[in-house]
């Protein structure tokens, strides 16, 4: 079995986003990591590694400094890396269109990936790629457990958590899950400097950048909450209740 993580490099959730002529600005942004939703289909993959001994392959689109991502994933157990090179922002549905013929080439029977990106968002990668390799996607998942070509995932609903079983091929979009995201030793550290990456541009895989179905056309900071307001002493709580019933519509 072979399953492919797709994991994206994001700025850090403590990093500080600037933005400049209506685009965030990633000279400024001094840490990136792989999207934290990524890291638990990641540590999902890899447990799948442990158990029924599938073969982990990590993909990522992006820049050249995407591929520290790939030595992350490596790091931690990643069997294979790909990285789609591209510079500069891409549609959702290109992005989508590469990662599903990157799936495809490299053989993959299951898709693991985010529920969404830590930066955009969106949440549509997942269900996209399912879409383009007519694969049934499963949502917010924290858990699957896994035979050869078998599937139950465990996934949150409304009304609590659900039991799923599919069969593969398949994708799942992964929640946080409970189990423990894995720390590389210093071993596999070293050893994933070295581990070979597998490249290709739009180019290779057929895939016109410039189709993106859904474009980025500005961004832009969230409007500055109103400041505070202070009561002091007995006399302002009539105000207060008013304000709460009134304005805030609390009580």
């Amino acid at each position: 079995m072979k399953a492919a993580v797709l994991i994206k490099q994001v700025p850090d959730t403590t990093a500080k986003i600037d933005i400049s002529g209506g685009e965030v600005d990633e000279s400024g942004i001094a840490k990136w990591s792989i999207s934290p939703y990524d890291e638990y289909a990641l540590e999902s993959a890899l447990q799948m590694q442990k158990d029924v001994g599938a073969t982990v392959v990590a993909i990522t689109l992006g820049p050249d400094r995407a591929s520290k991502s790939l030595v992350d994933a490596a790091a931690v157990g990643a069997d294979e890396l790909v990285h789609i090179s591209h510079e500069g922002a891409i549609g959702s549905f290109a992005l989508q269109t590469a990662l599903a013929e990157a799936v495809k080439r490299v053989g993959a029977d299951v898709v693991l990936a985010g529920k969404q990106a830590a930066d955009t968002n969106a949440g549509s990668t997942a269900s996209g790629v399912a879409k383009i390799l007519n694969w049934p996607c499963v949502g917010l998942v924290s858990k699957i457990d896994a035979s050869e070509g078998e599937f139950e995932a465990t996934r949150s609903t409304v009304a609590g958590l659900e039991r799923v079983s599919v069969s593969s091929p398949c994708v799942f979009a992964f929640d946080k899950g409970e189990d423990k995201l894995r720390i590389p030793n210093v071993r596999g550290i070293m050893m994933a400097k070295k581990k070979p990456v597998q490249k290709h541009t739009m180019a290779d895989l057929e895939v016109d950048a410039s189709n993106g179905g859904i474009t980025e056309s500005s961004v832009t900071y969230p409007p500055q909450k109103p400041p505070g307001q202070k009561f002091e002493g007995a006399s302002s709580a009539p105000e207060v209740v008013s304000r709460l019933r009134d304005e805030a519509n609390v009580i």
